[in-house]
């Protein structure tokens, strides 16, 4: 029985930010009870798609992603995670995240979604300084977001993360400190912080290629992360993936790691992509389109599994060969910054070592410093975590 991580995507935000180049869609409010139904319906045909002899399919975690997804009600967010649990077999202590927006959060509301079945919140923080969040286009303020993590702690959550942007255009070195200062003083379980990309046809991309904001710069950038990495080293926190850090082992986020360990995951919305068996695909991607192919029932999805039912119109789909699954599962392995490559995962998984496989790449990788590792394990330095790029290519035939 194949066990999944699930991901559903809400793609409604109220305003889109500067710098989103994400499937996410401002004022298509009266679209959301329709698609929230869509989604409900794909869940449910999913589960059975993927069950065998009578056993549901198992879910270890469940991510609502965005998008803003704290922009749903409680009730339509509960009737997601019912068909969750009714159409997949929920694995003991199943991680349930949900992306938030801080303006989107009240007492009643957080309160709602631990009675839902919520166990994690990730907050889209992204600064604590007013001036960059209105750069970036955010509809909170530094209030906004220390009020937001204040309620949710007391409304009973003990697993929150904070989500960082650092490389801001004309962003300097004191003021990503401050950030980080007032965001260690919150104590939240886990950290993701994320340089910030100026990617083609967002606002901010228009504003850097006419002049109006400068581009960010790579080397402050870099000095950012460096930062980051020993403040939050100090503070105790656990630096397990390239972006992100957790208080322990137990805290790390556990669906994530089933992406960076290169294993199943279903992903379920408007513009979702999966990989299950070989297979990497993609649901259409606007949210109107997402209704109105699902109510038709599309037969797209029969290139996946001719057998079954289709159960939403495919945007892309890819047969992913044992060559590129090899590359991609070292690529995303050495993201994680302890674990690593493991050679005897590695051979378990491709019949085949690590150092057989590509011992034409990682010795060169070593005399460059940009690895550390042994015949057991590989993974990247800290100086191989600023060039990661630079690293993943060289496993790419």
């Amino acid at each position: 029985m194949i066990e999944f991580a699930l991901y559903l995507h809400i793609p409604f935000c109220r305003k889109r930010c500067a710098y989103c180049d994400f499937n996410t869609y401002a004022g298509l409010e009266g679209l959301q009870a329709g698609y929230v139904e869509a989604l409900r319906k794909e869940i449910v045909l999913q589960g059975s798609r993927f069950a065998r002899d009578g056993h549901l399919p198992v879910a270890r975690t469940i991510f609502l992603g965005g998008g803003t997804p704290s922009t749903l009600s409680v009730s339509q967010i509960d009737s997601l995670l019912t068909a969750c649990t009714t159409s997949f077999a929920l694995a003991e202590n199943a991680e349930i995240t949900l992306e938030a927006n801080p303006s989107t959060l009240t007492s009643p509301f957080l309160m709602g979604l631990r009675d839902c079945g919520i166990k994690r919140l990730s907050l889209g923080v992204q600064s604590f300084d007013d001036g960059e969040l209105a750069l970036l286009g955010r509809i909170h303020n530094a209030a906004t977001a220390q009020r937001a993590f204040s309620l949710a702690r007391q409304a009973g959550f003990g697993n929150l993360n904070l989500d960082l942007i650092y490389g801001l255009p004309g962003q300097r070195l004191q003021t990503w400190q401050a950030t980080l200062q007032t965001a260690l003083s919150l104590q939240p379980e886990h950290f993701s912080l994320y340089a910030l990309g100026v990617e083609p046809g967002t606002p901010l991309h228009h504003d850097v290629a006419a002049g109006r904001t400068p581009a960010p710069d790579p080397d402050v950038a870099a000095d950012m992360y460096e930062l980051a990495e020993d403040m939050l080293g100090e503070n105790g926190y656990r630096h397990y993936e390239i972006s992100n850090w957790s208080r322990d082992a137990r805290l790390m986020s556990r669906h994530n790691l089933t992406y960076w360990h290169n294993e199943p995951y279903l992903g379920l919305g408007a513009g979702a992509h999966s990989w299950v068996s070989g297979i990497r695909f993609a649901n259409v991607r606007h949210p109107s389109e997402y209704v109105r192919s699902f109510a038709s029932a599309a037969p797209a999805e029969a290139a996946l599994s001719p057998s079954r039912s289709p159960a939403v119109q495919l945007d892309t789909v890819e047969h992913i060969s044992k060559e590129m699954e090899m590359a991609e599962t070292v690529i995303l392995g050495l993201r994680l910054v302890r674990e690593g490559v493991s050679d005897a995962r590695f051979k378990l998984r491709f019949g085949q070592s690590l150092w057989g496989r590509y011992g034409d790449v990682i010795p060169g990788l070593l005399d460059l410093g940009l690895l550390e590792g042994t015949a057991e394990r590989i993974r990247l330095t800290r100086r191989g975590r600023l060039l990661g790029n630079e690293v993943f290519q060289r496993f790419l035939r």
